[in-house]
C-alpha cells in the first residue's frame, strides 16, 4: 500500500461511520469505473481508433467543434 494510501484511510478512520462507508461505496464505484474503461480501451480495434481519429479530423475541418475554452473557462482567481 502507498504511503498516500494509508494517510487517507487514516483520516477516514477518524470519520463515522456513516462517513466511511459514504466513501467506501465511492471508492468502490471509480474502481469498477476504471475497470470498464480499461476493458473498454483494451477492447478497441485500430481500425476503431482510426475511424474515431477520423470523424475528429472531419468535425475539426468543417469547425463543428466547441473550443475548449467554452467547455471548460479558465478558473477565476480566489480571492
Amino acid at each position: 500500500m502507498t504511503k498516500l494510501l494509508e494517510q487517507a484511510i487514516d483520516e477516514i478512520e477518524k470519520l463515522s461511520d456513516d462517513a466511511q462507508d459514504a466513501i467506501a461505496a465511492r471508492l468502490l464505484m471509480e474502481l469498477s469505473d476504471e475497470t470498464d474503461w480499461t476493458a473498454s480501451f483494451a477492447a478497441t480495434t485500430d481500425a476503431q481508433w482510426d475511424h474515431l481519429a477520423a470523424m475528429v479530423r472531419q468535425e475539426i475541418a468543417t469547425s463543428n467543434t466547441t473550443p475548449l475554452e467554452d467547455v471548460f473557462p479558465p478558473a477565476s482567481p480566489r480571492p
